[in-house]
């Protein structure tokens, strides 16, 4: 059956020929498809097929548009090349820093701020939001009416950063109609564009997040993912670590301090994951995994995509021992 109607949930479009493509429904009746019906009603998942590609060519799609961005960046997992989304659209940018309730309260946020001041990243204007505590959204609103250049806006951003959760709060707090995105700990749940009407001078329109290869969540199962994603303020464990000592997150992660000086390590991790200090004599636990040794300089954190980050005071060596795709950097410390 010929339709034209798109999935209120996650912007694919409806079908009703095939219960395995993306977009099945058994009713064209429906506003919604099975996926994000079993996803919102019953936390059943199911995989999408949906390549990177697909996802690049609709950002291009924006570049083409003179359309004012928002770039929604998750604060406690800020992507390796905050600049990439460069290469994609050109357009005016709020950088929208997001999960401000996740990193813990005694963080300024104006050290945040110039933080990513100092990225180079090309935005209009810059702001630290939570759309879980409603923090700074009546802020952000003002800043998308300044900057915008026509009634419609643009979310961008990767998958789990929260672009769907701010939708909805925007929609809660400022729409007309009833109306709410798929949301989820797991990728690819938005899946195409879809335009929201929130007032009679903006619509917003919600894209599909680039699906970062290198995150740890594309590895573990739905069961780990729920613990790696922090749903609450981070309470960070502090180890005064010295050579010959390990820290363990079971069946996740390893951390093998092989040079230095008596130092601190200080992890920004979900509090529902546990942390275990061990002897590197006395276990030979995870060391199974794919272990890449890394050179840490004075301040800086050590990035474990998609798990959060570990604060470093002094240089060090250590081994991390995870699963081979997921990316691990170091940076300049965020706290």
């Amino acid at each position: 059956m010929n339709n034209d109607k798109y999935c209120i949930g996650c912007g694919i479009k409806l079908q009703d020929s095939n219960m395995l493509f993306e977009g099945y429904t058994p009713d064209l009746s429906n506003d919604i498809c099975s996926r994000c019906f079993k996803l919102k009603n019953y936390g059943e998942y199911q995989i999408t097929t949906k390549s990177n590609d697909e996802y690049i060519d609709i950002l291009k799609t924006v570049n083409e548009t003179k359309d004012l961005v928002l770039y929604v960046v998750d604060l406690l997992n800020v992507e390796k090349d905050i600049k990439m989304i460069r290469d994609f659209i050109k357009n005016r940018l709020i950088l929208v820093l997001t999960k401000r309730d996740i990193l813990p309260l005694s963080v300024n946020d104006e050290k945040l701020i110039n933080y990513f001041h100092n990225l180079g990243l090309d935005y209009q204007d810059i702001i630290i939001i939570s759309a879980n505590k409603n923090y700074n959204i009546d802020e952000l609103l003002l800043m998308i009416k300044k900057h915008k250049s026509s009634k419609n806006v643009y979310v961008v951003g990767h998958t789990n950063v929260g672009k769907s959760t701010l939708i909805n709060k925007l929609i809660q707090n400022y729409g007309d109609e009833k109306y709410e995105l798929t949301i989820s700990p797991l990728p690819s749940t938005t899946l195409n564009k879809i335009n929201i009407k929130l007032t009679d001078d903006i619509t917003l329109i919600d894209t599909p997040g680039l699906v970062d290869r290198g995150s740890i969540v594309n590895y573990v199962s739905f069961d780990e993912i729920k613990k790696i994603n922090a749903k609450k303020e981070i309470k960070p464990d502090t180890y005064q670590l010295k050579e010959g000592q390990c820290i363990i997150i079971p069946n996740l992660f390893r951390l093998d301090y092989i040079e230095g000086n008596k130092n601190s390590f200080t992890f920004f991790v979900s509090n529902d994951l546990e942390l275990e200090r061990k002897d590197l004599n006395k276990t030979d636990e995870l060391k199974e995994l794919s272990k890449r040794t890394i050179e840490v300089g004075y301040h800086q954190d050590i990035v474990i995509n998609g798990l959060g980050f570990i604060k470093v005071v002094e240089k060090a060596t250590v081994d991390i021992y995870i699963e081979s795709n997921v990316e691990v950097f170091v940076r300049d410390s965020l706290i």
